[in-house]
């Protein structure tokens, strides 16, 4: 079983690289942001929080049964972003559970409310998050997202930041939204693949939201600290577009 979970974990990784590229360089804040974002986001924790949670928790007694429960959730939900194709029945099983053809899946809610405290029950709330928030449901998104804690796993708590201020965005709570995106930024300041990220983000939010000198500092901190990240690429456009030329 467990050589399986491995593989589906490879599999995520291997659509997650494009889907943070594509998000990164996008041009039009707010008509892309979203689905790519979310495809991102979810499919991430299946690479980077795989080997810590299968190497350090896995194995834990209380867990095995839990682990057995929400695989088949956790395996449609790649499933589903891999194929990127988000309809309300496949996720309103993963959430609640049902039959898709293959046998029962036990749903992502079941798990958190029966197995509560379990590494299962925490990779739960972050699946369950990105779904909420797929699906227009951000007040439940956010609850979620804020139960989940990646134990020392920067890069998939940096996600779950981001997609709280995603959520928060979507919900016109601009300073929640801001605050959020910071905190991804700030999760894991030596990272240099998912920080960056972060600070674009948080720096075209502030550009749309007209906070233009706060979108110069986040910039700038990309130019300067992460010169060799994809966001890097774009950064002089942006800040030639705000009237910095230097």
């Amino acid at each position: 079983m467990a050589d399986k979970k491995a593989e589906v974990t490879v599999q995520a990784a291997q659509a997650s690289a494009g889907s943070e590229a594509i998000v990164a360089r996008a041009k039009n804040f707010w008509d892309k942001f979203s689905k790519p974002i979310i495809m991102a986001g979810s499919a991430v924790i299946l690479l980077v929080g795989g080997w810590f949670i299968y190497k350090y928790m896995f194995k834990l007694p209380k867990e095995e049964k839990a682990a057995d429960a929400v695989f088949a959730a956790e395996r449609l939900f790649t499933k589903m972003v891999n194929a990127g194709t988000y309809s309300k029945d496949t996720i309103n099983t993963i959430l609640s559970g049902g039959d898709m053809g293959s046998g029962k899946i036990t749903g992502l809610l079941n798990i958190i409310n029966n197995q509560g405290g379990t590494p299962a029950a925490n990779r739960a709330h972050y699946m369950a998050g990105a779904c909420y928030l797929h699906s227009g449901e951000f007040d439940k998104a956010i609850k979620q997202l804020k139960e989940f804690d990646g134990n020392g796993a920067h890069q998939i708590q940096s996600l779950a930041y981001g997609m709280i201020a995603d959520a928060y965005a979507q919900q016109k709570k601009n300073d929640e939204a801001l605050s959020y995106y910071r905190k991804a930024a700030a999760e894991n300041e030596s990272d240099e693949i998912i920080t960056p990220e972060a600070l674009f983000k948080a720096a075209q939010f502030c550009e749309v939201n007209g906070k233009p000198k706060d979108a110069i500092e986040l910039y700038k901190k990309i130019k300067d600290r992460y010169p060799a990240s994809i966001a890097a690429g774009d950064v002089d456009k942006c800040l030639g577009r705000l009237g910095v030329t230097n």
